[in-house]
């Protein structure tokens, strides 16, 4: 029965899952014969019942467990990396390995999950039963050969200043990488990319950055909200900066809100919240018509708190960005 586990960066893990299903054949399956399990919400006994059943008039059934092993881990930073040293034991799910040898050959089972520990004690007992590929975001000089391969894969070329700028700008997120070598490609017509174009195109990529990150706040998507408050950490920026482009951005949204709910016209709306910038203005607009005042009021209550217990050293900064991230309104 074939098994993998799949983790590593969030943007090569789906990736080499697409890879795999290619390779197992399971691209076109029954929507009967596909499943998808979130690792905190099943229990080893409902994963052997869907592994253990035949699959509906095909060759194959896919099973899909996401986040069950980094479940198992002590407490982690926004990239998933284990704190502490530390790996909690594998509890209910001992039995696992040993289940998987007797699963249908039909099967297929697919472990995916982010950066996890060495000490992991479900993939230590999961590797020897298992096809397990690491997939860590790449740094250094994997990361700028990486860069060159996915602009090649767009029929383009880079040179390799281009590619320390483009790093340096967006530093190892690999979905941004992709989006800007993609309007870059498109930019240069078959052109080499050269570090002006870099310059000239991927400026506004970390003004972009704080509009996901606050999008993601506000819908409530705490993972991807994590992650890029801890990229523009990684970055190099201090927990003071990422708090004021946060707080600049969720203030211009209320602005924004209230003039629109005024009905001041869109033509005015630029002057009434004091932007000029007609990439920043657009982004805010776009991102107050799909959010409540209500909700960004509560997003930037949230955010002063964490603003003051950082400044008056309650809280390690952190701390307080990975708390604001994950706060949800009580309503």
């Amino acid at each position: 029965m074939p098994a993998h586990v799949l983790y590593g960066d969030s943007y090569l893990v789906p990736r080499a899952l697409a890879r795999l299903e290619a390779a197992e054949e399971t691209e076109d399956l029954f929507d009967s014969n596909r499943h998808k399990l979130q690792g905190s919400q099943t229990d080893l006994a409902e994963l052997l019942n869907v592994c253990n059943a035949l699959p509906f008039m095909d060759a194959r059934r896919m099973v899909l467990v996401e986040g069950l092993l980094g479940s198992l881990e002590g407490r982690r930073s926004g990239r998933g990396r284990q704190r502490g040293g530390g790996a909690r034991s594998s509890g209910p799910w001992e039995g696992l390995a040993a289940a998987i040898s007797l699963m249908p050959d039909s099967t297929v089972l697919v472990f995916t999950d982010g950066d996890l520990g060495n000490a992991n004690p479900l993939l230590k007992s999961l590797t020897p039963v298992a096809q397990v590929q690491p997939l860590p975001t790449p740094n250094g000089e994997r990361l700028a050969r990486w860069v060159k391969s996915s602009v090649e894969e767009k029929g383009g070329s880079i040179s390799p200043t281009a590619i320390r700028s483009l790093t340096d700008m967006i530093g190892q997120d690999l979905w941004a990488i992709d989006r800007e070598a993609e309007k870059l490609c498109l930019y240069t017509g078959g052109q080499r990319i050269e570090e002006h174009h870099v310059s000239e195109m991927v400026h506004q990529a970390r003004e972009a950055s704080i509009f996901t990150a606050v999008d993601a706040m506000i819908d409530g998507r705490q993972r991807v909200a994590l992650q890029l408050l801890h990229q523009l950490r990684q970055d190099g920026r201090d927990a003071s900066y990422v708090v004021a482009m946060v707080e600049r951005q969720l203030r211009l949204l209320a602005l924004a809100r209230d003039a629109m709910d005024e009905g001041v016209r869109q033509g005015d709306l630029g002057r009434r919240i004091g932007v000029s910038n007609d990439f920043v203005l657009r982004k805010t607009v776009d991102q107050a018509r799909r959010h409540s005042f209500a909700d960004i009021t509560y997003r930037y209550e949230r955010l002063l708190e964490a603003d003051l217990a950082i400044k008056t050293g309650r809280m390690e900064p952190d701390l307080a960005l990975e708390l604001l991230a994950a706060d949800q309104p009580g309503r």
